[in-house]
């Protein structure tokens, strides 16, 4: 402390109110005088790395919620249409459907139940 500090602080019981105010202000502007700033710069400077640190981490976590926002919804897009694909396939797989589809091409469905065909083994090995 200054010896101009330590008088005020003397005179403190002493003075008026409003003495005493004026008194404060000049001792903080004491404190954050042009000696007191160049006494901390690299404080400062270190302070105002994690400003900018901060600032940077906060825009870069906007943006990458932003890209997984649009990721999300082309993701719901994909799986609508995946799902109405599957649909579509599940519908022309039913039997209906094919008998449809083969009528077109001049297909009947059989009438009979399928058999097997064998050879006779008595001609076979003539």
């Amino acid at each position: 402390m200054s010896s101009k500090s330590k008088d005020i602080a003397a005179e403190q019981g002493e003075m008026a109110p409003v003495q005493r105010i004026r008194s404060d202000w000049n001792m903080l502007l004491e404190k954050v005088s042009y000696k007191a700033i160049v006494n901390n710069i690299p404080y400062l400077a270190f302070i105002a790395l994690l400003g900018v640190l901060y600032i940077n981490n906060s825009q870069r976590a906007i943006e990458t919620q932003r890209e997984l926002n649009k990721q999300n919804k082309v993701l719901k897009e994909l799986r609508w249409k995946y799902m109405d694909i599957k649909t579509q396939l599940m519908n022309a797989r039913m039997e209906t459907e094919v008998i449809k589809s083969a009528g077109k091409l001049g297909l009947k469905p059989m009438m009979l139940p399928a058999y097997k065909i064998e050879a006779d083994s008595a001609v076979v090995k003539k």
